[in-house]
């Protein structure tokens, strides 16, 4: 039993246009998860995954300093830290 299809290199007429895809991934860049873009785009979740996996992709590289003078902790970090050592003395 075959599947029926043949490839064809060509973009095919139900692909989502790049007004969409970018819209997605802004609304994934703004903080919404997948699932709701999805729904609110009319979507599968793995749709939007794919695209937003694709534009991590092609995005430069971070850099990345060679030294490290000075580092900064998290301040929750700091702050859990020292309730944990108040309510054990």
């Amino acid at each position: 039993m075959y599947c029926q299809l043949k490839y064809t290199p060509e973009p095919k007429a139900w692909a989502y246009d790049a007004q969409m895809r970018q819209t997605a991934i802004g609304m994934y860049v703004d903080g919404l998860n997948l699932r709701r873009i999805a729904r609110h785009l009319g979507l599968h979740h793995r749709t939007v995954s794919l695209w937003v996996k694709a534009y991590v992709a092609q995005l430069p590289a971070v850099p990345v300093p060679s030294t490290v003078k000075e580092a900064e902790m998290d301040e929750l970090f700091t702050f859990i830290g020292e309730k944990k050592s108040e309510s054990t003395s």
